[in-house]
């Protein structure tokens, strides 16, 4: 068995001594993967910018809102729990107004406590030096509260005080709850009413069953008091978004992957022909169609990772150039490695003809 390390020698050798149509490979490969960046590379960075841009606005966000006298209590986040395809949830009380404790007559900001677990997904540190007891407020809260730092201490109607321990880093889905102060409640009795209740779905394809379900264990006394609102259209929209422009990118790029691999066959098939005394004398010096094979694939596979490196690295120069979104890194690998494999099995029925050359018929002097 020849040793690798031979064989990869033998056919960079091979390459070189046929500069011509080495060059033409390199190029063929290299503009195939140059188009498919500059087209469906394109496309697919562009669809992950608007699909990240559906995404940030809430795509896989569940909010149900219920008045006061609705009879939901927080003991509704244990049966959410048990719903399959929820990554987050929470439940929020009706809002209570608060003032800065030194300035009893300054701007009144509304405060939910809030029930449940992983309060880090809200900007909530995830352990409290004095759990139930302290608050945080998002910078807009602050600002009406008269607080130019997340320090001090505000005081509800209802005459608690509460300590403010840092500022809030505002999600998407809680962005329609500014000015945003809430005071986790980690113990919970399961009977503390609940106003709002926001569940986030693992997928946006989750968004409409996982709606549904939470719906089925809410429990209301009075349903007609609960609303539900999810983000139900936007999911079908980026669905859409993506199915049109993934469809379009594989289509054009299996019609690109086609013709190079064709060129590719037509052109080693070409050479096969011209060089068939050469494969005559390798077949009669004992060289096995097997070996005549592995030669000829690996030249090609060697020509073609030069023209993959120099088409991805042009590309990403000039989609850089005109400040274009980049394809990621899983693209860019899994267009590479369709490429190689592309460029290897169009090699494979000129490599078949070459390892068939009888050694006498090519040989024999006329």
């Amino acid at each position: 068995m020849i040793p690798v390390s031979a064989l990869s020698r033998e056919a960079t050798a091979t390459a070189r001594s046929q500069p011509v149509a080495s060059v033409l490979t390199v190029l063929m490969v290299a503009g195939m993967i140059i188009a498919v960046m500059l087209t469906t590379g394109r496309t697919v960075a562009a669809e992950q910018q608007v699909l990240g841009t559906i995404d940030s606005a809430g795509t896989r966000s569940i909010t149900v809102r219920a008045e006061q006298d609705a009879g939901i209590t927080s003991d509704v986040l244990d049966r959410i729990s048990h719903i399959d395809g929820i990554e987050w949830s929470g439940a929020f009380s009706s809002a209570i107004d608060a003032t800065n404790t030194l300035i009893p007559d300054g701007t009144r900001v509304p405060a939910r406590y809030v029930y449940g677990t992983h309060f880090d997904r809200l900007g909530v540190p995830r352990e409290s030096p004095v759990p139930g007891a302290l608050a945080f407020a998002s910078p807009v809260a602050l600002e009406q509260l008269g607080m130019l730092d997340p320090s001090g201490s505000i005081t509800l109607t209802t005459g608690v005080s509460y300590g403010i321990a840092g500022e809030l880093t505002v999600p998407d889905f809680l962005t329609e709850l500014q000015p945003l102060m809430l005071i986790p409640q980690p113990d919970v009795a399961g009977t503390e009413p609940v106003n709002v209740i926001i569940v986030i779905a693992e997928s946006p394809e989750l968004v409409a069953p996982v709606s549904d379900a939470v719906l089925s264990v809410l429990a209301p006394t009075d349903p007609t008091k609960v609303t539900v609102q999810t983000s139900r259209a936007l999911a079908e929209l980026r669905a859409l978004i993506q199915g049109q422009l993934g469809s379009y990118s594989r289509g054009l790029v299996l019609a690109l992957m086609a013709l190079t691999g064709a060129l590719v066959a037509i052109l080693l098939y070409g050479l096969v022909m011209m060089r068939r005394k050469d494969y005559g004398r390798r077949r009669a010096l004992g060289a096995t169609r097997g070996l005549i094979i592995t030669l000829l694939v690996t030249q090609t596979g060697i020509l073609a990772l030069t023209g993959i490196a120099l088409g991805t690295g042009t590309s990403l120069l000039i989609l850089a150039a005109g400040r274009a979104p980049l394809p990621g890194v899983a693209f860019t690998a899994a267009l590479a490695i369709l490429a190689l494999t592309t460029a290897l099995i169009a090699a494979l029925l000129p490599a078949l003809v070459a390892s068939r050359r009888e050694p006498i018929r090519e040989l024999r002097v006329p």
